[in-house]
């Protein structure tokens, strides 16, 4: 789905042809916006190659499905930017990953995803009309503010994924099952997620603040500095929180090797116990004619007696030992 919106002098006009993208674009005037929402093969080729006559590469880049680093490209008259929004799977907890192609130029930014609905490009599409800075500051502002909405989703997740280690570690204290293993991996591999996405959006925002492009005014640099800071402290954040996750999955592992000696102990106890017990009562079964206890009339309690005794005796010598 295509959806444009053109802003100049305060007036917004949505909805604009193709000749009327190329005249906007032809002038260098005003600000334009063109989204491309989850588009066909015949919109990415209509919007991309005919009218806004983007570089092979860039375009073969929105096509591509499989998951591209964030990077930037400088094409002289507009940059192409690759980020990624991340989106965590109810149930489960696993991360996805979706990306969000951006070509900035003078007046105007195209985006492009692959997903129905990217809630950080809904979210500054409807802001368009309520918030004035983005329409009167220029496309690199625009641009910031779609890149700042996407990252600002990143700290809801690590929160989340902080909340539910808190709740793992209690439960691999009281019940270490394979259910919480499967969570504590699920985890594992969001925090290998959150890091493989975030050091190289780290480095594109840092080339974003601090080389010169002119499609980014000076005074627009300290914004995509600011986004650069916020990478920082969440990366931080996710190094901290993939820590947890391996102290996790260590007190998981130690947990039920502590639980799998308890029952070995337990059952080499019984086993101990009864080895006595196992051989008198062979001896006193063999088939022997001659055997003195045999014909005696206490034979049978004389052997339970006995057996109790060695119980008990065996008993108190492993508590002696600390054994039990």
């Amino acid at each position: 789905m295509i959806q444009t919106i053109f802003y100049e002098n305060g007036k917004a006009t949505m909805a604009l042809g193709i000749p009327e993208i190329q005249a906007v674009v032809g002038s260098g005037n005003g600000l334009l916006w063109v989204n491309l929402n989850n588009p066909d093969q015949d919109e990415l080729d209509q919007i991309l190659h005919h009218t806004f006559k983007f570089h092979p590469l860039a375009i073969e880049d929105c096509q591509s499905t499989g998951f591209q680093t964030a990077k930037v490209d400088d094409y002289r008259d507009y940059l192409f930017i690759i980020a990624h929004n991340l989106i965590m799977q109810e149930g489960n907890g696993a991360m996805e990953t979706d990306e969000l192609n951006i070509f900035l130029g003078a007046n105007y930014i195209v985006t492009s995803h692959h997903s129905q609905y990217m809630r950080p490009v809904e979210a500054i599409w409807h802001r368009l009309n309520k918030d004035e800075r983005l329409t009167s500051r220029g496309s690199d502002f625009l641009c910031h503010a779609i890149l700042d909405a996407l990252v600002d989703d990143y700290m809801p997740l690590i929160d989340t994924m902080d909340e539910e280690i808190e709740y793992l570690e209690d439960r691999v204290l009281q019940k270490p099952d394979p259910a919480t293993l499967e969570r504590i991996l699920d985890l594992k591999h969001s925090t290998l997620t959150l890091r493989r996405l975030i050091s190289p959006q780290r480095e594109m925002m840092n080339i974003l603040s601090r080389d010169d492009f002119p499609q980014i005014r000076e005074g627009s640099k300290i914004y995509f500095r600011d986004i650069y800071d916020h990478l920082v402290r969440i990366q931080d954040l996710s190094e901290s929180v993939r820590d947890i996750v391996s102290g996790t999955l260590d007190i998981y592992l130690s947990a039920t090797s502590n639980r799998l000696n308890e029952v070995m102990k337990a059952l080499t106890i019984v086993s101990t116990l009864f080895l006595p017990l196992t051989f008198f009562a062979g001896v006193y079964g063999m088939n022997f004619v001659i055997f003195p206890e045999i014909h005696w009339q206490y034979g049978y309690l004389y052997v339970w007696v006995l057996f109790v005794l060695i119980s008990i005796g065996m008993i108190w010598f492993f508590k002696r030992k600390g054994w039990i």
